[in-house]
């Protein structure tokens, strides 16, 4: 099996030409997945390296699939099995200080969707999982049968932005008090009574994402990463970041713009805002319209370039 099947790259010539890659520059792929995006950032290198961040272990296999089939790669790339939120203390163990370039692709991958028993997708009836890691010790599972009603309501109204989240929250804690709920099955039969007529598989997204958000930490760890882009990126260093939804866009393009991730930057006497990044694109990329055909998962897709300044 081609490693790359685990997941279609998604803009991967605009995250290619955005990164401008320097063949002998030090770069990190924060989001090794399948190895798409990482392959060809390889091929561009000579005496440059790549770190590639996943704590995947179905990513980790991808690896070794990918330097097995490009014997050639295995001295450019150099795989982190860890979370990108410690970005700065894994590339210091590598006595790494700076690169010249930072990929971050947060989508999920199409593999993880489509493996019925990491529990990702309400598609298929398996445990509620939803790790990305098997370091992480909550589950969905734990989430759905032991939050409070009022941790559940914030869950899905912040992560699932779904309105009637009291409601849901409270069919949840109803149903639990009878029977503990352990499949994506259950939840869902629980959830779809409540979905507008005609809206259910939106209504189900949201829910989903919404327990997989908290499961993983993940906008917690998207802050604390890109906290940290700005010691880690060398002047004139680009950052390259591609979002999915809203909740990642927001912080990345206020981080990108005034150097906060949430509130407003203060200014000089001369109305100027003192910030790490300099955005390179007024407004975000997104896919062809040939691409979002190929590739439905990409119609969502926000590339944002930022240069240090």
């Amino acid at each position: 099996m081609q490693p790359l099947a685990y997941h279609i790259p998604v803009m991967l010539s605009e995250c290619i030409e955005a990164l401008a890659i320097n063949p002998a520059g030090l770069y990190v792929d924060l989001t090794f997945g399948g190895g798409g995006h990482a392959k060809v950032i390889a091929q561009h290198l000579t005496s440059g390296k790549l770190f590639v961040f996943d704590q995947d272990e179905d990513a980790h296999k991808n690896y070794e699939k990918l330097i097995i089939e490009n014997p050639a790669l295995g001295n450019k790339i150099i795989l982190i099995k860890a979370n990108f939120r410690y970005l700065k203390k894994f590339l210091r163990l590598h006595e790494v200080r700076q690169v010249d370039g930072i990929l971050a692709d947060l989508g999920v991958s199409s593999h993880q969707f489509d493996t019925a028993e990491r529990g990702f997708s309400f598609r298929f009836d398996a445990k509620l999982d939803m790790r990305m890691g098997k370091t992480t010790s909550q589950t969905a599972k734990d989430i759905i049968n032991s939050y409070q009603e009022k941790d559940l309501v914030h869950i899905f109204s912040n992560y699932g932005e779904i309105t009637n989240s009291k409601t849901l929250a409270q069919s949840i804690c109803n149903a639990r008090a009878k029977n503990e709920i352990t499949t994506t099955t259950e939840l869902k039969n629980i959830a779809s009574a409540l979905a507008k007529r005609g809206q259910e598989h939106k209504y189900m997204a949201q829910l989903f994402q919404a327990l997989r958000i908290e499961v993983n930490e993940e906008l917690k760890a998207l802050e604390e990463m890109l906290l940290q882009t700005a010691e880690v990126l060398k002047p004139a260093g680009r950052l390259v970041v591609m979002t999915y939804h809203s909740l990642e866009d927001r912080p990345v393009k206020n981080y990108i713009k005034q150097g906060l991730l949430f509130g407003e930057a203060e200014k000089d006497l001369f109305g100027n805002v003192e910030k790490p990044f300099e955005s390179i694109t007024r407004k975000p990329i997104e896919a062809s319209e040939e691409e979002q055909r190929q590739n439905p998962r990409s119609r969502s897709a926000k590339l944002r370039v930022a240069e240090r300044v």
